[in-house]
């Protein structure tokens, strides 16, 4: 059976016209594994050995012989008589030290890596190529090495009587056996004019679906250029182990001299002196110091591993990547560990179990291949739209085998083909493109229902004043039109007995720059002195807990025009007109110019604007995607009154600015700052000014105010206690990564300070309600415990300052928290 196995197996290999050669390289005394040593086959082709000691080769023939180089250890050239899918290979130490380069210097790593750092200019192709253009072909796969698994059926036994069968090991092997268990490629043209990197992605296809999961597409694995001051590693940031202060972030090492591209190179070996830092191996050119190969590798939950490979352009004198390489496989973690969307799932160690005992997730691994051909340098090139990073082109979807054959550079083998063939079929009969689909719109607030997505946040919510709300509305989709949409709603509340709504059309002008033009009507309720961004989304949320305590609202009825537009590159942006008639529901008169106001009218311009500066963009045939979110972001508003049209009773302006700001570490903790101010001149009436954001009942018993506490609101601030007409408010927030007290019980530690700072010009103007300014300013920090018990969560704040009232109790509040965990 072994000899029919191996027969089998070759005769595969033969059909693939490619072998996988699989080993690990050892210590013949200890027996330890032996990271970074250089492994070199007869044509001269070498790689490295990973963290663990590992390696593979891909070849198109059998090697006859390999040779082992590593510092302090003795060059073995190993024959190979025996054909294996995995190699055990063993090396002795040598008495003589490696003689490194002279350099004057303690370190003579650091000295040349000083020379690297000082080359960085000269040797990257982005800043010493004035232009260059490429295709590249790219193969990800999440799969596992059949020979790795053992694939039989363990039983428990207890007194002679099978009391448990285990068959998953044999399951997950009959699986592998044939196929991997996702697959994805894609070909893209990339081009380079300074300073922008755009990729256009001419052709794709993912296993199972016959329209690509788009976000995927942007998903960072690694850097493209290893000269920049922060490498990114799946999505995580690091600094360079080349950046400007690398050699105070970095310990470095000389391991070797070896040759790529028939030029002397040095291996160097580097580790982050924080343990959560980067380390692996930089092939440095002795003549030019510019990086020729170059190896990355995090170890921790998760193993990932990034390899550079350049080739040497000998007229232009520079290397060019000409290959990535990156792969992802199980750390050491005391949790469940999910990547791309559950798509891959990492069970957690168990330290009860044996530790012979291995699970799917222990043999199986995330892929991402990337070759580059087709390379042309320095001609004159023009780069169209650049206001996007990737763009993915209208047929890239459809593209027939004969292009495939045509630009993969690395053909597939039988279980890639029979991936797709069982993803398929698996995709097509479980319904799962639509489920997808259904669940992205699940997840936004939408249910669809053939041409129409009902609202979610139209069905039931609840506020002091209207008492339970409840209503249905909602929006046509791409099925009913992607050109014309229709939306509107219709609300009722029982304790107000008035019927709300609206009703509003668009038609779309423009694909790329997705903009609409579009108007509305309006007849609804809105809390008073509160500030929106028009162009904010409307998130959905299961509650909106801070909308339960408010009780001043006023009527409005709207006449709106509008445009909508991302026009401008990386902003979204609205223009609109409006008419309103506006009715307080609340005891409230506005003095001015001799008249009191109960009621008025509006006509007013806005623009609005989200600026994400920093954050890359996705062209895709259904629209424009923010795939790489980064901060700060900005948001602005403009509002204008049009005095003497449509009966205008009021001469105002507003002007409305916030600038959002997050960072994440690599411990798992997350800082976030928000800064946001408004400001309005001429006769603005109460219900238009600023109110920010309070979230606390005007109770006598501390007990009485606990309720849900809000995202960004003033947990201490009572409601309708301070208004302003130009104010400034500034939150920090630190989060803490999630401890595990108990089973079950992992809060997640949030430190929280809010100041706010403001004014209140003609505070005659506004009579029939009693406010305070904040002139000399308001103060609160607290504590969020959130996410203790199934999303629920504790938090407490406490009032200080010049505005911090005379009896202790009233100081404090006490809130509920829920955070929903999606899981993504």
């Amino acid at each position: 059976m072994k000899q029919l196995f191996l027969l089998c197996f070759f005769f595969t290999l033969s059909l693939q016209a490619q072998i996988q050669l699989h080993g690990v390289i050892k210590d013949s005394e200890t027996k330890k594994a032996l990271p970074f040593a250089t492994i070199t086959i007869e044509n001269g082709f070498s790689t490295i050995s990973d963290v663990d000691g590992k390696f593979h080769f891909k070849l198109y023939a059998q090697p006859q012989s390999l040779t082992i180089s590593y510092v302090g250890y003795e060059t073995r050239s190993i024959p190979l008589l025996d054909i294996k899918p995995f190699y055990t290979l063993y090396v002795l130490r040598k008495t003589d030290a490696l003689q490194e380069v002279t350099i004057s210097n303690t370190n003579p790593a650091n000295a040349i890596i000083a020379k690297v750092i000082q080359q960085k200019n000269a040797n990257n192709p982005q800043q010493k190529l004035r232009t260059f253009q490429f295709k590249s072909y790219n193969k990800l796969l999440v799969t596992a090495n059949p020979d790795s698994i053992v694939g039989k059926i363990d039983t428990l036994s207890i007194k002679n009587k099978v009391v448990k069968m285990d068959s998953t090991d044999y399951k997950f092997k009959k699986i592998i056996d044939k196929q991997h268990l996702f697959l994805t490629e894609k070909v893209s043209q990339f081009q380079f004019e300074k300073p922008l990197l755009k990729e256009t992605i001419i052709g794709t296809k993912m296993a199972g679906f016959k329209e690509p999961i788009y976000e995927f597409l942007g998903f960072a694995m690694q850097s493209f250029s290893v000269y920049d001051d922060q490498y990114e590693l799946f999505e995580t940031k690091y600094k360079s182990p080349i950046a400007a202060k690398a050699l105070k972030e970095y310990r470095f090492k000389i391991l070797d001299t070896t040759s790529v591209e028939k030029r002397e190179v040095l291996v160097i070996y580097f580790k982050n002196r924080n343990k959560k830092g980067l380390e692996g191996l930089l092939y440095i050119d002795t003549e030019n110091f510019a990086v020729a190969r170059a190896v990355m590798r995090v170890r921790g939950v998760l193993d990932i591993t990034g390899i550079h490979e350049f080739i040497y352009l000998a007229e232009e004198k520079v290397w060019f990547p000409i290959s990535k390489d990156f792969r992802i496989v199980k750390g050491k973690s005391k949790e469940p560990t999910t990547i791309l969307g559950g798509r891959i799932e990492f069970s957690a160690e168990d330290d009860e179990e044996s530790p012979s005992k291995k699970d799917a997730s222990d043999f199986t691994y995330l892929s991402s291949e990337m070759q580059v051909f087709d390379l042309v340098l320095n001609t004159d090139l023009k780069i169209k739209k650049t206001s996007v990073a990737i763009e993915v082109k209208n047929n890239a979807i459809n593209r027939d085998e004969k292009f495939w054959k045509q630009n993969r550079t690395d053909s597939l083998d039988l279980r890639g083909k029979r991936t797709y063939v069982v993803l398929d079929s698996v995709v097509s009969k479980e319904n799962i493109e639509k489920k997808i689909r259904f669940g992205r719109k699940v997840f936004n607030g939408y249910v669809p229902l053939g041409p129409f997505d009902f609202d979610l946040r139209y069905l039931l919510s609840y506020n002091n004043f209207e008492g339970f709300r409840i209503g249905i509305g909602g929006i046509t989709n791409d099925t009913f039109s992607k050109k014309l949409r229709l939306e509107g709603y219709t609300a009722y509340g029982i304790k107000d007995e008035t019927i709300k709504y609206n009703i509003g059309t668009a038609v779309r002008i423009g694909n790329f720059s997705n903009t609409w033009v579009g108007g509305a009507y309006t007849d609804d309720v809105r809390e008073i002195a509160s500030t929106t961004f028009a162009t904010d989304k409307r998130v959905f949320k299961i509650y909106d807990p801070r909308p339960i305590n408010i009780s001043t609202f006023y009527n409005h009825k709207t006449w709106r025009g509008y445009i909508e537009t991302k026009i401008i590159p990386k902003t979204e942006t609205l223009w609109q007109l409006s008419y309103s008639e506006i009715a307080p529901l609340f005891n409230y008169t506005f003095a001015y110019d001799n008249h009191l106001y109960r009621d008025f009218t509006m006509t007013t311009a806005l623009f609005s604007m989200q600026w994400n500066p920093f954050s890359d963009y996705m062209q895709t045939p259904n629209g424009k995607i923010e795939y790489e979110k980064r901060f700060p972001k900005f948001s602005f508003q403009f509002t204008k009154s049009l005095p003497n049209i449509l009966a205008n009773d009021f001469d105002f302006g507003k002007i409305d600015t916030r600038i959002e700001y997050e960072k994440k570490y690599l411990n798992g903790q997350k800082s976030a700052v928000l800064v946001q101010a408004g400001f309005s001149f001429g006769a603005l009436p109460l219900t238009h000014l600023y109110n920010t954001s309070p979230n606390n009942l005007t109770k006598d018993n501390l007990l009485q105010r606990i309720t849900i506490a809000g995202k960004n609101s003033f947990e201490t601030m009572y409601f309708n206690e301070f208004f302003s007409s130009e104010f400034v408010m500034l939150q920090l927030k630190h989060g803490f990564k999630r401890v595990e007290l108990f089973r079950n019980i992992k809060p997640s530690l949030i430190l929280v300070t809010r100041m706010a700072w403001g004014d209140l010009q003609h505070s005659e103007r506004h009579i029939g309600i009693v406010y305070k300014t904040l002139n000399e300013g308001f103060f609160e920090s607290g504590i969020e415990l959130n996410q203790i018990f199934k999303g629920f969560g504790l938090t407490g704040f406490y009032r200080y300052g010049p505005n911090q009232l005379p009896r202790f109790e009233d100081n404090v509040a006490v809130k509920l928290s829920f955070v929903f965990d999606f899981g993504l």
